[in-house]
């Protein structure tokens, strides 16, 4: 029997609310062949001269600035020079996969001889590097690292230094109440932890660690950049070693395809540091230089390597990779990343598009039953719920992220999707949060950990996303714990949700030039949003492509210009006559041909 902790009123699904943006300040120094309306693009998302978007590696912050990589740097030097054993502790989705082949292949650039890494199993290990995944590795490493994971692996980190293992923990994720006892920690987002609950007084090690950052100007970093960061700062101090004087400085540059489809896929705000990261990242495999993992998962996807953006990444190549850590094995996707055999990359690559097709089947039938679920319930005993909170025994629970992040785009509430944690163990349950903007998920269940001991029995993540686990029996309890908190942190405005557009494109400029020039613009992503434009069109014509697809000719009322557009995943059964339409430029690439069109992301009538 399902169970579903809330209720979904028609008007929650009513379309959303129009706000253009306005440009922060006046934009000045742009050269000419610079596009006025994507000046206006940038003033609006705060970049107002030509150096706030000339995302160039010369700009990128300095390593020195992220606190906590001297222990790391020095132990990381001695490993090397002891030619010691290093297992790479990696997270089983896109930003975990790239940070791991990062580490493996830049440890191995510089040096290291004896690198492996290990990827914990979601329905085995659990999540991070937890006492499980410890025990399992033989025979034992002398120093691991983990990547994406590890600040809040209390008991994992102890269980490797119980069997003489060093641990370096290189995460993004934020931090809990008390630190891991790490010989080293990397992560800009630890920032004055006020006890490490390793005794009192606190240990120096920590003590050091948790106020290490107070410098950084960035925190938006994901976990494969971190990794990067690293890497950085341990090939500086070698140079100073004069470690490269015989065989020449190693290229980490070669690293940045994979540092780049990291940050995108792991939807952290692209700040300039990250777009300079991804900007270099998206050069390299435009230009043929990517390794032949990334350029087979971008030719699975049918992408376009030479006209590649941000969204393609994010949007095609990501989710190949996600697909294995959900449903299978993640190493299949690392092992794609690592290897330099293009005719192995294809063949995994094809393999993870399968596993990713099957995903997207999971994921249509779940998220149907979900919608099936709201739109059954009546409004008697319900009441109304703002914290959303889902539950199918059923349902698998590497894909109730997804289920989340789509309930959540439609009832544009926060909402977290559970299912059992496996088939052995269908009394503890696993749920996977996504939230909106105003509502900081990850401390919303900090808060209800504080308010319930013990109801959450292990949690952790971001602003607009979290994972957790509990006891099947305490879901009730929880569904009303996170409604509650929902309900004190959000107000009217905040539930209602907001469409930001760049306001109308003005006749004659839908051109394939300005197409260009936005696509080139970026890149964009979390953050850092996509140029959107609304106007009043007239349908002169539309049909139907595939099932819920939409090719459509709109006519703009004012020069009487017809432009070509598509509109994906439509629930409405006809397009009206007179409609405002919120849109991308972009570009069709057809047999070789390209022109600008329009990729509709909302319709409403006029």
């Amino acid at each position: 029997m399902a169970s579903l902790a809330f209720l979904a009123q028609d008007r929650r699904m009513t379309a959303p609310t129009l706000r253009r943006r306005v440009p922060t300040g006046a934009s000045e120094g742009w050269s000419e062949a610079v596009h006025p309306v994507l000046r206006q693009v940038y003033a609006a998302r705060g970049v107002l001269h030509p150096g706030q978007a000339e995302h160039r590696l010369r700009h990128l912050l300095a390593p020195q600035a992220l606190g906590g990589l001297d222990r790391a740097v020095a132990l990381l030097i001695e490993a090397i020079a002891g030619d010691w054993s290093i297992v790479i502790a990696g997270d089983y989705d896109c930003d975990g996969a790239t940070g791991t082949a990062v580490a493996v292949r830049g440890l191995r650039l510089l040096g290291a001889r004896r690198v492996d890494y290990v990827i914990p199993n979601r329905f085995v290990h659990g999540y991070g590097l937890t006492p499980a995944l410890v025990a399992s590795l033989e025979p034992a490493p002398q120093l691991v690292v983990t990547v994406d994971n590890g600040v809040a692996s209390l008991a994992g980190v102890a269980a490797a230094k119980a069997r003489g293992i060093r641990v370096i923990v290189t995460d993004h994720h934020l931090p809990g109440e008390q630190l891991p006892a790490a010989d080293a920690l990397v992560n800009p987002n630890v920032l004055e932890v006020r006890a490490c609950g390793h005794g009192e007084p606190a240990c120096e090690t920590c003590v050091g660690d948790a106020r290490m950052n107070r410098g950084f100007p960035s925190r938006a970093l994901a976990g494969v950049g971190v990794m990067f960061y690293l890497l950085l700062a341990v090939r500086a101090a070698l140079r100073e070693r004069g470690a490269f004087a015989a065989r020449g400085e190693p290229d980490l540059g070669s690293l940045l395809d994979l540092v780049a489809l990291g940050t995108v896929a792991d939807l952290v705000p692209l700040d300039f540091n990250n777009r300079v990261l991804v900007e270099a990242g998206i050069h390299r495999i435009r230009s043929g230089r990517a390794c032949p993992g990334i350029t087979a998962l971008v030719e699975a996807g049918k992408r376009s390597l030479a006209g590649l953006c941000a969204s393609d990444l994010g949007y095609a190549v990501g989710p190949r990779l996600n697909a294995a850590g959900r449903l299978e094995d993640m190493r299949l996707g690392v092992e794609c990343l690592l290897t330099d055999d293009p005719v192995q990359a294809r063949a995994l690559a094809d393999r993870l598009s399968a596993i990713n097709q099957e995903r997207r089947d999971l994921q249509e039938a779940m998220v149907a039953e979900a919608e099936a679920m709201i739109g059954a319930l009546g409004l008697e005993g319900m009441g109304e719920r703002t914290g959303v909170s889902l539950y199918e025994p059923t349902w698998h629970a590497g894909v109730v992220g997804l289920v989340a992040s789509k309930l959540k785009e439609r009832l544009h509430r926060p909402v977290i999707a559970f299912a059992p944690a496996d088939e052995d163990r269908p009394d503890e349950l696993r749920g996977s949060a996504r939230s909106i903007a105003g509502f900081h998920v990850r401390d919303a269940l900090a808060a209800i950990d504080a308010r319930l001991p013990g109801l959450i029995e292990r949690f952790g993540g971001h602003a607009m996303a979290a994972g957790l686990s509990l006891k099947a029996a305490d879901y009730p309890r929880f569904a009303e714990a996170f409604d509650a908190i929902a309900r004190e942190w959000l107000d009217e405005e905040r539930l209602q949700a907001v469409l930001y557009t760049d306001g109308e494109l003005p006749p004659g400029t839908f051109t394939l030039d300005l197409a260009r020039q936005l696509r080139d613009g970026g890149p964009w992503g979390q953050g850092f949003p996509e140029p959107l434009f609304d106007n009043l069109f007239e349908c002169a014509q539309w049909r139907l492509m595939g099932e819920r697809h939409w090719r459509l000719y709109l006519r703009d009322p004012r020069d009487g210009a017809v432009h070509e557009a598509v509109m994906f995943n439509v629930r409405a059964s006809a397009p009206p006559p007179r409609l405002r339409a919120v849109y991308e430029l972009t570009i069709n690439e057809w047999q070789g041909r390209e022109s600008a069109r329009l990729l509709v992301r909302h319709v409403e009538p006029a």
